[in-house]
């Protein structure tokens, strides 16, 4: 992706070394996203941690233990018709992991983990254990998944 559409920006940094996708394929699958909840104006931040960086964010701000695939954190809108501002936190490791249980490419699951994300910074939600997977936020995250790779 060369350039964002007007209004988007999309920052993207990691403390891993090796990760399984571009970082163009990234913004695109956050683009995707945010296009499809016809968001116009936001600032995302992805951020690509590894086990322990996830252990403590994990810990501090969602009060579990151990490291998750993702954490977002959706920080509103600056001013009442501003940009949404977000950040988004995954955890490569994890991702690898889910992708070798689900069979499918680590850099597919790390897409599917950026959209997951950019959908709860933008206020979706779904619930945790069996009904996860069939919540309409994750139909949603499949569909838009679905044209990203």
């Amino acid at each position: 992706m060369k350039e964002l559409p007007r209004g988007l920006a999309i920052d993207i940094s990691s403390s891993v070394r090796r990760l399984s996708v571009s970082r163009a394929r990234i913004k695109e699958a956050a683009v995707a996203a945010l296009k499809a909840e016809r968001a116009k104006d936001a600032m995302l931040s992805i951020t690509f941690v590894g086990r322990a960086a996830m252990s403590q964010l994990n810990r501090r701000y969602l009060g579990h233990h151990g490291p998750t695939d993702v954490i977002s954190f959706g920080l509103g809108r600056v001013g009442q018709r501003g940009a949404i501002v977000g950040d988004v936190y995954i955890c490569a490791a994890i991702a690898r992991e889910n992708a070798k249980r689900q069979g499918i490419s680590a850099g597919q699951e790390l897409l599917r983990l950026v959209v997951h994300g950019t959908l709860h910074v933008l206020g979706h939600d779904h619930p945790t254990g069996a009904g996860r997977t069939t919540s309409p936020m994750w139909l949603r995250q499949e569909r838009i998944l679905a044209h990203v790779v």
